[in-house]
């Protein structure tokens, strides 16, 4: 098979879809990889070093998308991207479809097999393609969230930590799965005083016996959100239903009685979003404030580390991407219920009950 690996052109968007390494997994396979000039030079790689690997340098994108019969990206396809797709070839990559119509007719009318990283399973509940790239923005949201309540980034002025004699503040993480429990690794490590919100109670324990009494944990209902929340510096969001948009937990009326200069770090805005006045952001242009409140709402945060990123993501795909192509789609899905389940689109219908339903296509 012959597997075409664009560049990214996402905004600040530097991570490539597979690494030198994983190309060389591909040759080995008797399968032909096509990577676009420059596509790995945000992480360092050159063209010599796929090329060493066995790889064809592209001189564009059009002869990528032209060629490659399996397209493998790490960013949902931007307009111009999705207007070189055609019906037959087959992309995988992240899609986040659920929060973007435009996106999903763009597929649909392409006529492409569309499997997305963020719906394929693993058979015990969880996202192993969403996991390693959850991961990193769990850490990065307490990151991002301390400079965001610096002074200069419009928050209240506050050292996440606190000093000696001082408060540290006050941290809330909504959601105990992989990004929130990255997130309050994080922020435990740097001494905020942080509690954690999920609706499982047995997902509460878990993060209990770990980290103890460093944090309080509390069970989702509104009230109580809305009273964390209210007290909080510096808030997070990372709330996932799989494939289907996030709940908005957050409604726009609290932000006016939230502390001015608190903060909101919006992890789930791939999929819409936990906050009301959340709406996507770039790294050029991170942060915006509604009612005194910095809202954090980056799309591609792990774009920021794109090394890191794109080696922890390709040790996940690559197992499916050498089953895609060693088998064919079809077979490989077959063969592969987890892998099935990250199929979102096939020649103009959407296959994912949650993105349909969260289109209003059932």
């Amino acid at each position: 098979m012959l597997v075409g690996v664009p560049r990214e052109i996402k905004n600040n968007e530097y991570r490539v879809g597979l690494t030198p390494a994983s190309v060389q997994e591909l040759i080995a396979h008797g399968h032909q990889v096509l990577v676009e000039h420059d596509a790995g030079a945000g992480i360092g790689l050159g063209d010599e070093a796929y090329a060493a690997s066995g790889a064809t340098v592209a001189a564009t994108a059009d002869e990528v998308y032209a060629r490659a019969e399996l397209i493998v990206k790490v960013k949902e396809p931007q307009p111009g991207e999705c207007a070189r797709l055609r019906a037959g070839q087959v992309i995988f990559t992240y899609l986040h479809l659920a929060a973007d119509p435009v996106q999903a007719r763009a597929l649909l009318d392409a006529g492409v097999t569309a499997i997305a990283y963020e719906t394929v399973t693993d058979g015990r509940d969880g996202l192993p393609l969403l996991a390693p790239m959850s991961e990193v923005a769990g850490r990065m949201s307490i990151q991002v969230g301390a400079a965001c309540l610096e002074k200069p980034s419009g928050g209240a002025g506050l050292l996440l930590g606190g000093v000696p004699g001082v408060a540290p503040a006050k941290v809330v993480v909504l959601g105990g799965g992989v990004v929130g429990y990255n997130a309050t690794r994080m922020a435990v490590g740097l001494g905020a005083r942080v509690t954690v919100v999920n609706r499982s109670i047995e997902r509460l324990r878990r993060l209990d016996a770990e980290f103890g009494n460093r944090i309080r944990t509390q069970a989702a209902t509104a009230s109580d959100i809305e009273a964390l929340v209210l007290d909080a510096d510096l808030v997070i969001g990372a709330v996932l239903v799989a494939g289907a948009a996030t709940p908005r937990l957050v409604p726009a009326s609290w932000l006016a009685r939230m502390r001015p200069g608190s903060v909101l770090v919006d992890v789930a805005i791939d999929q819409g979003g936990c906050f009301e006045t959340s709406h996507p952001t770039t790294h050029t242009d991170p942060t915006f404030v509604v009612d005194g409140v910095v809202h954090y709402c980056v799309a591609n945060m792990p774009g920021a580390v794109p090394r890191t990123s794109t080696f922890a993501l390709n040790h996940a795909t690559l197992p499916f991407v050498l089953a895609l192509a060693d088998k064919g789609w079809r077979q490989a899905v077959a063969d592969d219920a987890n892998l099935r389940n990250g199929v979102n689109i096939h020649e103009g219908k959407v296959t994912c009950t949650a993105v349909a339903q969260a289109l209003g296509l059932v």
